[in-house]
């Protein structure tokens, strides 16, 4: 797993710790560390002679900045050697708490995107009470046009098929209201086309859903919305988490999400993540290559022939 030192709002540091956690915590796990000298030297010698076997260092002195454009990714930067590292079989995976639009723009660019997906999405698994829900997009599309959450509905189906072993998941759309017509300009155009695809995995459309569908998880399986709206929604769930005292037992909010729609396997994680979320991120991307899950989902929408042209649908 290449690791990117410098993503994160409290980098090297937070993220060396969550590296660490995630050498002893996986006996199978090995880490490209992408970022300064020193601060990998910090985590190797923390390690046990053994666990320093399973890390390796690619020195990289620049990280993006959240402030910079997107033209940054292009960069000798932290996220873009790690990018380079999986394009050149010197990685299996990587995972950066840095800037999420250099990161999916490098992506983008270093690995290729899949066919007919213009525009990939980030995916997180909320726990909700029925089980787990794949919220979709929650910060790489924050204008998407009704014909990409139709194809973003196809993706989140697929992952939650593959990446979680879900039968027949159940996609519902996010609006304001359940009924027909409900929603923004964006969500009535999707709404017809979302009933229209065919979705992979033997996956349905159940409609339109609400916002607290995301925690119960009782109608829909896979939640598909913008990604300004899915982020906003996600940090409330954390805020309301931490109103309680702290999250479910069987975990919170994730601070990482999954890319979906590049040809590699990328994990994003929260700018403000600690270091047990550093180390689930990392989890996460070895959990997604063991079951080769980029692969299987590619494999999924090539099988899917249903035609996905950015053709708005009309609603009168």
């Amino acid at each position: 797993m290449a690791v990117d030192l410098l993503g994160g709002d409290d980098a090297p540091a937070v993220v060396v710790d969550g590296a660490l956690r995630a050498v002893r915590a996986d006996p199978d796990l090995h880490l490209l560390l992408v970022g300064p000298t020193k601060a990998a030297g910090v985590l190797v010698d923390a390690l046990e002679p053994a666990q320093r076997a399973r890390v390796t260092l690619r020195p990289a002195r620049t990280a993006v900045d959240l402030t910079d454009d997107l033209t940054a990714a292009r960069a000798e930067t932290t996220v873009r050697a790690a990018v380079a590292a999986i394009r050149a079989g010197q990685a299996d995976a990587m995972v950066s708490a840095g800037s999420t639009g250099a990161t999916v723009t490098a992506a983008a660019l270093g690995l290729g995107r899949w066919p007919q997906i213009r525009r990939p999405a980030l995916a997180a698994t909320l726990p909700g009470i029925s089980g787990p829900v794949v919220l979709l997009d929650v910060g790489g599309s924050m204008e998407p046009s009704p014909a990409t959450l139709a194809r973003h509905a196809v993706l989140g189906a697929a992952y939650a098929a593959i990446a979680h072993g879900l039968a027949a998941p159940r996609v519902g759309l996010l609006s304001v209201g359940t009924e027909p017509g409900k929603g923004d300009r964006s969500r009535r155009l999707a709404d017809p086309a979302l009933r229209a695809t065919e979705l992979p995995g033997d996956a349905r459309y159940v409609g339109l859903v609400e916002g607290y569908d995301v925690c119960l998880g009782a109608r829909a399986d896979v939640v598909v919305t913008d990604g300004f709206t899915g982020n906003v929604l996600l940090k409330a769930v954390e805020g309301a988490y931490a109103m309680a005292g702290g999250p479910p037992p069987d975990g919170g909010a994730p601070r990482a999400a999954a890319l979906l729609g590049v040809a590699g396997t990328v994990v994003v994680c929260h700018g403000a993540a600690r270091p047990a979320d550093i180390a689930s991120g990392i989890a996460l991307a070895a959990h997604l290559w063991r079951r080769t899950a980029t692969d299987r989902v590619a494999e999924l929408l090539a099988a899917d022939r249903t035609d996905r042209t950015d053709t708005e649908v009309r609603t009168s």
